[in-house]
């Protein structure tokens, strides 16, 4: 068991057999396709079952795809970052509550490639599916909107998956340290909450993991500065790894308290 493949290959096969694989990425790319659609349409909905008088005009912001990506994006903050919590929260804990883990923990294991088996498995399954979702936004949008530079997206959505490395990797971190329930709920605080928190008084500084998601947007405007950015991705990356090394040491920490 001290291949890190064969970790690999369990981590595969689990999230196969619950279907993660499949519904996590349908999520993702239905809201996807849904954003670009419901706001083409969304004026002629309103006209048709809006009650409005027949001279009455009716009055609708005209949209481009760069704000239809961030419109999207910000579907993706709320609901795309609750599904991956309660997607993942029990990923370690989990294991330790019915006594799976109890089947590695017997055989020679290093547990720094059992997190990290974990961690990029979840990872995979996470980003794959909302690069997905924003392909599918990008085909409709180039019908139904205006075309938009492909590296101003590719950037946009390479700093955005940066920020959503950073919540699979405190979820998993927690997982590991916590039960599951404890494990969703620091979560919850710390990605969601903590983001509103940082939205209304973040005015007092501007390098912060929790500040990725309105910079991504930056790639949209040429004339942006982003150093801000920069700054906010290297913190990002440091406090990535400090949370992957706090995860393999209480995952063999905490091997202890697995259910027999």
């Amino acid at each position: 068991m001290n291949g890190f493949s064969v970790l690999l290959q369990k981590e595969w096969r689990e999230h196969t057999r619950n279907f993660k694989m499949l519904w996590i990425p349908l999520v993702f790319i239905i809201f996807g396709i849904l954003e670009p659609v419901t706001n083409h349409f969304l004026p002629e909905i309103m006209r048709s079952v809006g009650n409005m008088p027949e001279e009455a005009e009716f009055l609708w912001p005209e949209f481009k795809g760069e704000d239809i990506f961030q419109s999207l994006l910000g579907q993706y903050q709320l609901i795309g970052i609750l599904v991956i919590i309660l997607a993942f929260m029990g990923t370690i804990s989990g294991e330790r509550k019915n006594g799976t883990a109890t089947l590695l923990y017997v055989r020679p294991m290093s547990f720094r490639n059992y997190f990290l088996s974990k961690w990029l498995v979840v990872n995979g399954i996470v980003l794959g599916s909302v690069w997905l979702g924003f392909m599918a936004a990008w085909y409709y949008i180039e019908i139904l909107f205006n075309h938009v530079d492909a590296g101003a997206i590719l950037a946009f959505v390479a700093t955005y998956s940066l920020w959503l490395v950073f919540v699979v990797t405190v979820v998993l971190a927690l997982s590991a340290w916590l039960p599951t329930g404890g494990a969703a709920g620091l979560a919850i605080l710390i990605t969601l909450i903590y983001q509103i928190i940082d939205s209304l008084i973040g005015t007092y500084w501007t390098v912060s993991p929790w500040k990725l998601s309105m910079y991504a947007s930056y790639w949209f405007d040429s004339n942006s500065e982003l150093s801000d950015l920069w700054m906010s991705s290297g913190l990002t990356v440091i406090l990535i790894v400090i949370l992957i090394v706090f995860g393999v040491f209480m995952s063999k920490r905490n091997a202890a308290k697995t259910t027999v």
